[in-house]
């Protein structure tokens, strides 16, 4: 960031010694600001030189005093070498602390981190822009960066001043490889941690940002999803047992709304209404996301939510599907999995995956509006699952292929035997 600094001496008439002698002022302007204040001399008015700010003389007192005023001025510019050097934002509140003398306390990043994580608490408290998951991860984060520091440098925390290219490479290295974190896990806490980095960046408690020129780019996963078949089998399948049945409803139940666990698990009914077109709608707000959400309900999805209509568990709390813990669900998907002979690691988050790519986008629903149903901020989001139906097309096309390649070796072999 640029500064300006400019000097000048000059004296205070106003406030003559008991001798009639005026004082000599220094002013230091910064950016604008002006730091001013006596530098406990006094001269002669008559002998003082307002044009060169020097005292107009060559005995030795003369020579004395400007000699100060010019270690004075190789003051002012060595500080400001030094704070460059320092990687300190050369402002007017960092020089005063600098010039006078005050001892500047470092600002410590676990510190930081730790208030940041406090005003988020606070707001999540209040339900305000952060959700507790949310808070979770930024703990996890903190804990990362402070396990880090005690295995590179044995200590608890660091100056900010210190951070620099090295020390987030070797970060990295270290969620990698002592964390066993995969690439994507790893960039999403050096996201977090690269928040707290540009905060002082905005507050000028750093000048250099330690992340210039490093690399956040994200590995693109293959998401599972179920396919048409798939889908068939668990929905139409009777498991004979109360308990697998439920949780394949509520499955299903996302797999036609593309509502994650979370979204399901807080749906009340008073978020279920007639939409535009007559039909049962959703009206909800993503948890992940906090984005709007509207959703025209499918047959089976409004089949499922009739069939839970006279659950106590859904009466006393006011909410749509009586929905079990994460954890239980996930456990007893793995079940249904085994039972309908699906060789995929069935978790409750593959239905949203394949809402967005069995039962729309598979079907023609426009992207923007299955964009808008998964209540996703930016569109390139949903264009992922549009690049997995791709690789679909490129199988089917494959099998058929083959399929055409076949019916021309046959018949170049019959001709052969003819």
């Amino acid at each position: 960031m640029e500064h300006r600094i400019s000097i000048l001496f000059y004296i205070k008439k106003s406030k003559p010694n008991k001798d009639g002698l005026v004082p000599i002022f220094i002013r230091i302007t910064i950016n604008g600001r002006r730091l001013e204040h006596s530098i406990q001399r006094y001269v002669d008015a008559n002998r003082w030189s307002a044009a060169a700010s020097r005292l107009k003389s060559n005995n030795e007192e003369a020579r004395l005093t400007n000699l100060y005023l010019d270690t004075l001025t190789s003051k002012v510019w060595k500080l400001e070498r030094e704070m460059v050097q320092d990687g300190q934002l050369v402002d007017f509140d960092n020089f005063r602390v600098k010039w006078l003398g005050v001892t500047e306390r470092p600002r410590m990043l676990i510190e930081i981190f730790q208030q940041h994580n406090d005003q988020m608490a606070a707001l999540a408290g209040i339900g305000k822009e952060y959700s507790p998951a949310t808070l979770e991860r930024y703990n996890t984060s903190r804990d990362h960066v402070r396990a880090f520091l005690q295995w590179k440098y044995k200590i608890a925390d660091i100056d900010l001043k210190k951070l620099n290219f090295e020390f987030i490479s070797d970060f990295e290295f270290w969620l990698k490889t002592v964390r066993k974190c995969n690439h994507n896990t790893t960039i999403k806490y050096i996201g977090n941690f690269r928040k707290i980095v540009n905060i002082c960046l905005r507050k000028g408690w750093l000048l250099k940002a330690p992340f210039l020129g490093f690399k956040m780019t994200k590995q693109e996963i293959e998401r599972d999803f179920l396919t048409e078949d798939e889908l068939e089998t668990i929905s139409s399948k009777d498991f004979g047992t109360e308990r697998l049945n439920h949780v394949r409803d509520i499955f299903i139940f996302s797999c036609f709304t593309g509502l994650a666990y979370a979204d399901v698990q807080k749906l009340k009914r008073l978020e279920v209404g007639r939409g535009i077109d007559g039909n049962y709608w959703i009206f909800t707000s993503r948890k992940k996301t906090d984005t709007r959400s509207r959703i025209p309900l499918l047959p089976l999805a409004v089949e499922i939510i009739q069939k839970y209509r006279d659950s106590p568990i859904c009466e006393n709390s006011g909410r749509l599907l009586p929905v079990l813990s994460n954890q239980k669900m996930n456990a007893y998907l793995k079940e249904i999995a085994d039972v309908c002979k699906i060789h995929k690691n069935l978790t409750f988050h593959i239905a949203w995956h394949t809402f967005a790519t069995t039962v729309t986008l598979s079907n023609g629903v426009p992207i923007e509006s299955v964009s808008k149903m998964l209540g996703h901020k930016n569109l390139r989001t949903t264009q992922h699952y549009a690049k997995v139906l791709d690789r679909k097309v490129g199988d089917d096309m494959q099998i058929l292929r083959e399929k055409f390649g076949n019916k021309r070796n046959t018949g170049v072999e019959t001709k052969t035997a003819g």
